[in-house]
């Protein structure tokens, strides 16, 4: 017959999880109902059980239904699995069990432990034994990133290797980059390597004294050159650019000290630093202006302010003598 009174669903399971198998019947006539394995074995006859397979449990038996467990599911499970109804004549109608397998390990392999900025690294993510095949997605910190898959096949298990190629930049030290798994058997799972990255140093100058205003003639100047690195700058260095450090500058560390500027000291002064990477510098550019430069300005503006307040007062006393005058002008009219 054609089933076309039985009723059944196919079932998808994680390995060693529980499948559950129901046969249904839409009409009821009493009719026998017994379910058979892929290889046709009976597996229960009504509420009997000839298989010796205790996996297999009685969950429902009815004149409507059978339905039966199936614990520790395997590989060796899958198929296709009958229902059959003893009417006349006989119908049956199959349901196939489909069996997931998580990846059995997930695994990052990492080209280089160290890398230097500048530099493309592979990085190799295994996921093993799984069925079906999983998909391999990559992040660099929440970033997504494009890698290259390969599926190999072995007997009904599948391994899948994805390669990422990726230059890495001083903004990498230190990010996660994770190896996430997609598959219908497993949610979450996923493993990462941090990145190492070397770099040559970064330099700056500040200006501590003057905080602000000009730099002039007499007064003191003190610079300081801060750098940071992978590994952290061992060497540094003041020097001038295109002359001769003056004589009189003080050197300490990565401080500079001028006490007493004058105008031969103009000129470009240079901090280096270096580390097994490289080298870098930063410049500062010293222009030193006369002793009374920045004084000559504020004394035309409060000259100017004297001035205006003068005129000020000059209008207003007039204008009160005008008004005096008018008033007596009224009286002896």
């Amino acid at each position: 017959g054609d089933g076309q009174n039985l009723v059944t669903e196919d079932v998808t399971v994680v390995e060693g999880d529980v499948a559950t198998i129901s046969c249904r019947v839409k009409n009821s006539d009493d009719s026998v109902i017994q379910l058979l394995n892929p290889n046709r074995q009976t597996i229960y006859f009504r509420d009997f059980r000839p298989l010796k397979d205790s996996r297999f449990q009685l969950v429902n038996f009815s004149n409507s239904e059978l339905r039966v467990s199936l614990t520790n599911v395997s590989i060796s499970d899958e198929g296709r699995y009958f229902c059959q109804l003893y009417t006349d004549p006989p119908q049956e109608i199959y349901t196939t069990i489909t069996v997931l397998v998580p990846p059995r390990n997930l695994v990052i392999d990492i080209e280089k432990e160290t890398a230097v900025e500048g530099e493309e690294i592979e990085l190799n993510c295994t996921a093993m034994a799984s069925r079906p095949a999983t998909t391999i997605r990559w992040f660099k910190g929440n970033k997504e990133l494009t890698g290259k898959s390969e599926v190999e096949r072995w007997s009904d298990m599948y391994t899948v290797t994805s390669q990422l190629l990726l230059k890495v930049g001083r903004e990498d030290d230190g990010v996660p980059v994770i190896c996430l798994v997609d598959h219908p058997a497993v949610k979450d799972l996923q493993t990462q390597r941090y990145l190492e990255v070397m770099y040559k140093p970064q330099v700056r100058v500040s200006q501590n004294y003057p905080l602000q205003g000009l730099t002039r003639e007499g007064e003191p100047l003190e610079l300081t050159c801060t750098a940071f690195g992978k590994p952290q700058p061992t060497d540094m260095r003041w020097l001038r650019v295109d002359d001769e450090m003056p004589q009189h500058v003080v050197v300490s560390g990565s401080n500079l000290l001028i006490s007493n500027l004058n105008k031969t000291d103009n000129g470009t002064y240079r901090c280096e630093a270096s580390n097994a990477v490289g080298k870098s510098h930063a410049d500062y550019m010293l222009f030193v202006y006369d002793s009374r430069a920045g004084e000559e300005g504020a004394i035309r503006s409060v000259d100017h302010a004297v001035v205006g307040g003068v005129v000020a007062v000059v209008v207003f006393a007039m204008l009160c003598l005008l008004i005096i005058l008018g008033r007596y002008f009224a009286r002896h009219k």
